[in-house]
């Protein structure tokens, strides 16, 4: 248990190591509060490598918390395209306004303050309040649960919130632990370093690389011979999959798009059209004469699977192109019940449009491959 591990002897190797062996990131050189905050935002559920061009436009286009606070949303949501999971941006504006609002403008140094805002939790608050303001709190994630587990040979649960609360006290202790008034550990780099073992040394897929690890004499999991046992991991529940026909649908130089509701998966952002199951292209030129429009060629595309959280869709898909967008829609097409979609939410707009104005999911990607191969423009601008 981790309880019975001696920490503090983690202490000096691992901060060396780091001296030496951190990587050269862009949110490393001035480490600000408020670019710690973007760039930990950023890599929940995204590698470094994919993040760095994000952060480095993000930061150009809002380069501060006032900015952001006055971001419009179509700008915030275009900004953080091919991210995915578009609440963590939502919920940043939300904070940096109550930032602007509660506290002049200057995000909190403190981790109590910090854990106020929206979309802040304890990993991101202790992120921002040891690397940037110094302060002697942990910041446990993934890594952190997984380098701290394997090295003190701890087969509890690292999905359990127990768990997390128990490493995050013994991390607090020994980052607080003052002898001689003094104590060995620094904050930021400490924690840094941890986060950084996790990522390029005791990596979460593959064996770790156990001969570049400052603790390799002191890791219990290699000496009892359990590196594969541990971290343990309760297996999440299996996702719910979803059958998708998804459409491009061109009239000319013009793509048809349509807005998510404004709660739920994708809230609120622009995706290609699409109607419920895997549908024959007898069914879809059906679909568009009872939506009102006048296809004239359907191109099958090929199919394509997104995997969310929770949810998978396994999706088919199709180009459409359409002579006319001004005819009547059929009668009896309320009565196409699993295809219904309402032509009053697609909206046609120019290519070059999209992509510079509307942020459309990743989930879509695949079928841009196509649009950026016969367009040749980048639709899914990144």
């Amino acid at each position: 248990m981790i309880e019975n591990f001696d920490l503090k002897q983690l202490v000096e190797p691992l901060q060396n190591w780091f001296a030496s062996n951190a990587r050269v990131l862009p949110w490393r050189e001035t480490p600000t509060a408020y670019k710690v905050w973007v760039s930990e935002i950023m890599l929940q559920q995204t590698r470094v490598e994919a993040v760095k061009p994000y952060f480095d436009r993000f930061i150009h286009e809002l380069p501060d918390v006032k900015a952001l606070a006055e971001c419009p949303e179509d700008k915030l949501l275009k900004l953080w395209e091919g991210l995915g999971y578009y609440n963590r941006v939502r919920n940043m504006k939300i904070a940096a306004q109550q930032v602007m609002e509660e506290y002049g403008g200057v995000i909190p140094s403190g981790y109590e303050e910090l854990i106020k805002l929206k979309g802040i939790g304890s990993y991101t608050a202790g992120a921002i309040a040891s690397i940037a303001y110094g302060e002697a709190v942990p910041a446990v994630d993934g890594n952190v649960l997984r380098v701290i587990t394997r090295v003190a040979a701890d087969d509890s649960d690292i999905m359990k919130e127990s768990t997390k609360k128990s490493i995050e006290q013994c991390l607090f202790d020994i980052m607080n632990d003052v002898q001689d008034g003094k104590t060995s550990v620094i904050p930021s780099i400490f924690n840094q370093a941890l986060m950084e073992l996790g990522a390029t040394v005791c990596v979460p897929n593959g064996a770790p690389h156990c001969d570049k690890c400052p603790w390799n004499g002191l890791c219990e999991a290699k000496r009892q011979n359990r590196i594969d046992e541990i971290p343990v991991k309760t297996k999440a529940k299996q996702r719910k999959i979803e059958k998708k026909t998804v459409l491009i649908i061109k009239d000319g130089e013009q793509l048809a798009l349509h807005k998510r509701p404004a709660k739920g998966l994708l809230a609120g952002l622009y995706e290609l059209p699409n109607i419920p199951e895997h549908q024959s292209e007898e069914n879809v030129l059906t679909f568009m004469k009872k939506q009102g429009y006048e296809p004239v060629r359907i191109q099958p595309l090929c199919d394509a699977k997104h995997i969310f959280s929770h949810v998978e869709w396994h999706m088919k898909g199709y180009v459409v192109f359409v002579a006319s967008r001004e005819l009547k829609r059929e009668e009896g097409a309320a009565e196409y019940d699993t295809m219904q979609h309402d032509k009053q939410d697609w909206i046609f707009v120019d290519v070059e449009e999209t992509r510079k104005n509307y942020a459309i999911p990743s989930a879509f990607s695949k079928y841009a491959e196509y649009l950026n191969l016969v367009l040749g423009k980048n639709v899914f601008e990144k």
